[in-house]
């Protein structure tokens, strides 16, 4: 974890992220990419020192940020397949907390390499999912941390609780699920109106580029 002075910077750059990847995340997926590989790298880079508020700590939060930017942006594909995988592992957590269970560890793997095979099938809704909801998640953390909330946010940053915590929040934060959802939600609608109005204007330029094809040949 980072110092406290540090959190209301490191809270900017996660309601930014976040914010891109939910509203953006198809159309700029290897930003996005570059986003959360930075961030996955400084919190596993300063979970490995104290946090004691030095020049130290900045420098291997910034080289591990930058390490894990190098992996996963060349990575297209593998982080195509770890969004599918969150995603389902998700969606087990889900269908087993609906019974009050936590979901044995086969299922959450099996889980995971289906949503992984599935994910670079069909890319593209995938990438809208996991980005929207996954977005949404890093700036509701972001906010929470830069209005002082930091029990909260705190649990969110956890290895531990990234993906389950979403879900199971706090007790007296029960807003907070409510609140992912639905910019979750939000996210993935944006998401969809904006490809589907790409597609929309791909489509009326071909009879365009049809009839000039035939004046021509005239």
């Amino acid at each position: 974890m980072l110092p406290a002075s540090y959190e209301a910077p490191a809270a900017v750059v996660l309601i930014a992220g976040g914010a891109l990847a939910c509203f953006f995340g198809h159309r700029v997926f290897r930003i996005v990419l570059a986003i959360y590989g930075f961030i996955l790298g400084a919190l596993i880079a300063t979970s490995l020192l104290a946090p004691v508020e030095t020049t130290t700590t900045w420098i291997v939060a910034v080289v591990g940020g930058l390490i894990g930017a190098a992996i996963l942006v060349p990575a297209y594909f593998i982080g195509v397949a770890f969004a599918g995988a969150a995603l389902a592992a998700l969606l087990v957590h889900v269908a087993f907390g609906h019974f009050g269970r936590e979901p044995h560890p086969f299922f959450v793997i099996a889980g995971c390499v289906a949503g992984a095979l599935l994910a670079v099938w069909v890319q593209r809704l995938v990438i809208i999912l996991g980005t929207a909801f996954g977005g949404a998640w890093t700036l509701l953390a972001g906010v929470l941390a830069i209005t002082g909330q930091r029990a909260v946010a705190a649990a969110a940053g956890k290895a531990d609780h990234w993906l389950t915590y979403p879900l199971d929040p706090a007790p007296g934060h029960q807003w907070v699920k409510v609140a992912w959802l639905v910019l979750g939600v939000m996210g993935t609608a944006a998401q969809l109106g904006y490809t589907a109005g790409k597609a929309g204007q791909g489509r009326a330029r071909r009879p365009g580029r049809s009839r000039k094809s035939a004046s021509a040949s005239a």
